[in-house]
């Protein structure tokens, strides 16, 4: 296994394939990572721009290059003397006619081999739907398409599909017994026939004893094999069969009748939020949610990944959302098995409770998290609490908005629960019905009011979930204070509902009260209120809440404004002794926000007053460019106010780039138009704003003139952020592009391409930019380009260094709240500034202002310690306008 030092992801999609990402390896063997780090390579729905929708986990995506390309790659990676890293999705596979598994459920139902392979329900509240899966695919109501001809079976071959618009569907072998049977009567076929009666005869879809689902497949197989010979020889008989297929498709009846025989339900698109009877990857109905705890299941979708883990092919694995598991611990013991000394981080991410920061369970056979908990540990050292009151009365006096976070996360939990959710929460209340008629003192309970506290409780559990392993009777202290402590807090919130209902939820949750039906909801509720806290939290609340939004990211909390340096301090230390090989990062595909968006944004903390006083007249002056529709004036202030933070913390942002992202964030929020149920006249008058406030030259004057206050300290932000990434305990991340300063917004502007050859070229001209001259070139992201470069190549040349201690440094003077500095291993020193504004010189250039800066000073460990950018050598201590002279970091190694 290669040394690992630091990863670069890659985002790999059909436009940048193995080919293009091995093109771009040396420059960063040059640049000093270790580890090349790609999104999911398997194959994948087709066109997919991310390969999170696997459809085939036994082959390499044939749109990024296949096996050839990924040989190419990784042939590449070995030759610069690096290592490779992939992302791995367990949890879900993509539906289609490319996923063989599902399209054999489709059409064999509960009878199909594969049944028991996907989180299927096939008994659940809605009777109707028993042994069917619904398929939400249609624009309309089912009997309007049927009825307006866009629903046909067609032939090809022995091959017969259900045809609706966009959707090929297979149809279940013993449904092809009439319509066979009449062309066998007009062709005077008694072979046909005889084919036609015996494929009615087959083991229906619902007889799941293995000897009839063995029958089933068998017969079926040889019965269409002799059906596709018969057709190929017999012109007259395939004439036949298309004949009566046009009479089928002809009568919308008869249609009907045919359709209802098949394993699956057609339905408008919009039942599947409240009637679909499989567990989907959060609301997306084309990613089904797989069984993987069954060791068929983790054999099959892990036989290619583990085979490259056991060849040395793959160094390690990042592992997309555990959380919907069943049984995340179980299903990295089995991995672990699979790569004893592989290096396996998991996207597990770790919450801001009431009573702390959430800690990764110490149990699990994982080295570690991908970094969220540390991006929002980083991003609050530069946001200054004495800020937060100041931007309190701004937002409710620009806004309105008179809720703090919390409220507003609670209800978007709610809404969540209340539409893209509903189906998992209808599945669950059935599941809470059953577990109370198995108790006389809690039967009388009504649907309704056991679907409320289902709702409430999943609403006040402040983490992501519980890992209660009701299966193996299991229960952790941290899980039993989190369920009591979320279902006191639904108990008080929900008077209109008996007390003894939560009572009785939290016995269930903490096993107390034990049963088959009771195992089922425990672990089903922990899978979905994972859902809920996604769904609710990042994708709705975080659109709905803009105090100051560079806190509003992954992990993080709106509510916690800003980090002190001695709490940092005390992360690391216990990062270094319990997780030091856990991924650290900045950015990832998922952020909300680029590192140098906050990094600038966070600034805004330190001028509340600057920040209002221009932001009040921006707002009078653009109220011209609104839109009436009726009584309304669109786009509403509280959107208003999350556009110019963003044209603050992005500027230079082109109109449509802003106009996407707002666009989106309107519709995430789901308070005037959404994805499901759009306003065109919202929309319209969102359009409308964006455009023209991009034109209007007042305010771009006034817009430039307020990002030139904060684009230096911004800067500084981002620097001292990059080298804290590369120095903390952890191994660092550098999501792609993101060496040089990086803009992007949410997804997917944060998955534009990237100028590789550009990065090339500064990485050449570091070489003849002395220490000194590097601040002149700032904005082109040459400064942290030096950074990054520099920081990998001390973690290169003291590698013992970043596996051993962390130790705080202190400074003293005016200024010794504004550095953050610490010691890796006794040999390596890094330090930063932070909250920058007052000590900072200059609008856009470094410099220390002649003061508080000067009269502080770092006391560096005793020896001899060297600068690794400018060269510098410093010794017991460093007055800080000494030690960033040039940069406004520092990255120091102790001199041999």
């Amino acid at each position: 296994m290669t040394h690992l030092r630091a990863t670069y992801r890659l985002q790999l999609r059909p436009e940048f394939g193995f080919e293009d990402a091995a093109a771009v390896v040396s420059y960063l063997a040059e640049l000093g990572v270790s580890h090349v780090y790609t999104s999911p390579l398997l194959q994948a729905a087709p066109g997919s721009t991310h390969g999170y929708d696997v459809v085939d986990y036994g082959w390499v995506s044939e749109e990024l290059g296949g096996s050839a390309g990924l040989a190419g790659l990784e042939g590449a990676v070995a030759g610069s003397g690096m290592g490779m890293v992939i992302d791995i999705v367990p949890n879900h596979m993509a539906t289609g006619p490319e996923n063989a598994w599902w399209w054999d459920v489709l059409e064999n139902g509960p009878a199909s081999r594969y049944a028991c392979w996907f989180d299927i329900d096939w008994h659940g509240p809605e009777t109707r739907l028993h042994n069917k899966v619904l398929l939400p695919i249609l624009e309309s109501h089912y009997g309007r398409v049927l009825e307006a001809g866009k629903i046909s079976v067609v032939r090809t071959g022995a091959v017969f599909q259900v045809h609706c618009p966009g959707h090929p569907l297979p149809v279940t072998p013993e449904s092809l017994d009439l319509l066979l049977l009449l062309a066998a009567i007009t062709s005077g076929s008694g072979e046909l026939e005889s084919i036609a009666a015996a494929l009615g005869r087959l083991p229906p879809g619902t007889a799941t004893d293995p000897e009839a689902v063995r029958e089933r497949s068998r017969d079926a197989e040889v019965l269409l094999g002799s059906l596709a010979r018969l057709l190929d020889d017999r012109p007259a008989v395939a004439a036949a069969v298309d004949a009566a297929l046009a009479l089928l498709n002809a009568d919308p009846d008869t249609l009907d009748v045919f359709l209802e025989r098949q394993n699956y339900r057609l339905a408008y698109w919009r039942t599947a939020g409240r009637d679909l009877p499989y567990r989907r990857f959060f609301d997306i109905n084309t990613l089904v949610g797989l069984n993987m705890e069954r060791e068929e299941v983790f054999a099959a979708t892990h036989a290619l990944i583990g085979r490259w883990l056991d060849e040395g092919r793959l160094d390690g694995v990042r592992v997309d959302h555990p959380d919907g598991l069943r049984d995340p611990e179980g299903y990295l013991g089995r991995l672990r098995e699979k790569a004893p000394a592989g290096w396996i981080v998991v996207e597990k991410i770790l919450e801001q409770t009431p009573e702390g920061e959430e800690a990764l369970r110490a149990s699990w056979p994982a080295d570690g998290t991908t970094g969220y908990e540390f991006l929002n540990r980083v991003n609050g050292l530069f946001v200054d609490p004495a800020g937060e009151p100041a931007l309190s009365d701004l937002y409710l006096e620009f806004s309105g908005e008179v809720r703090d976070f919390g409220e507003v996360a609670l209800a978007s939990k709610h809404d969540a629960m209340s539409s893209v959710l509903a189906s998992d929460i209808n599945r669950l209340t059935e599941l809470m019905v059953q577990v109370c008629e198995r108790h006389r003192r809690y039967r009388d309970y009504t649907r309704h009011e056991l679907h409320e506290a289902l709702r409430e409780f999943l609403a006040c559990l402040p983490v992501y979930r519980t890992y209660v392993d009701a299966d193996r009777d299991r229960l952790a202290p941290e899980d039993r204070s989190v369920v009591l402590a979320a279902a006191e807090r639904a108990r008080a919130r929900r008077s209109d509902l008996d007390p003894e209902l939560f009572e009785f939820l939290t016995a269930v949750l903490t096993l107390v009260l034990r049963g088959p039906q009771e195992t089922e909801l425990v672990m089903r509720l922990q899978q979905i209120s994972a859902a809920v806290m996604a769904k609710g939290v990042e994708d709705t609340a975080f659109y709905r809440y803009h105090r100051l939004v560079s806190l509003n990211e992954v992990g993080g909390s709106p509510e916690h404004f800003g980090g002190d340096v001695a709490s940092f301090h005390r992360a690391c230390r216990r990062a270094a002794e319990r997780w030091p090989r856990a991924m650290l990062t900045l950015a990832t595909h998922d952020t909300k926000r680029g590192p140098d968006v906050r990094a600038r944004l966070n600034v805004l903390s330190e001028i509340p007053d600057a920040w209002a006083g221009a932001v009040i007249e921006w707002m009078k002056h653009n109220d011209r460019h609104r839109s009436p529709q009726g009584a309304a004036v669109w786009p509403d202030h509280n959107l208003e106010y999350l556009l110019y933070q963003t044209l603050v913390g992005a500027w230079p942002l082109s109109g449509d780039r802003a106009l996407a992202y707002l666009q989106k964030a309107a519709k995430e929020a789901k308070e005037h138009t959404s994805w499901t149920d759009p306003n065109p006249e919202y929309d319209a008058g969102l359009e409308h704003f964006v455009r023209e406030v991009l034109r209007d030259e007042w305010f771009l004057r006034e817009l430039e003139a307020f990002v030139g206050q904060v684009r230096g300290p911004g800067w500084v932000n981002g620097l001292a952020q990059m080298l804290v990434l590369l120095t903390a305990p952890g191994v660092p991340d550098l999501y792609q592009g993101t060496e040089l300063w990086d803009l992007s917004l949410v997804d997917p502007d944060n998955r534009r391409p990237v100028d590789y050859p550009l990065r090339v070229r500064m990485l050449q001209r570091l070489e003849s930019v002395p220490a000194g001259g590097l601040w002149a070139e700032v904005e082109s992201g040459l400064p942290k380009l030096a950074v990054v470069r520099a920081a990998l190549d001390v973690r290169r040349r003291f590698p013992a260094a970043f596996e051993g201690s962390y130790e705080p440094l202190a400074s003293e003077g005016e200024a010794a709240s504004h550095v953050v500095a610490f010691c890796r291993g006794g040999e390596v020193v890094t330090a930063v500034p932070r909250l920058v504004m007052g000590v900072l010189g200059g609008r856009d250039g470094w410099g220390l202002r002649p003061g508080p800066a000067w009269r502080t000073a770092l006391i560096l460990p005793p020896g001899r310690f060297r600068e690794a950018i400018s060269g510098r050598v410093f010794e017991g201590g460093a007055a800080l306008g000494d030690l960033w002279a040039h940069l406004p970091v520092a990255l120091l190694t102790r001199e041999s």
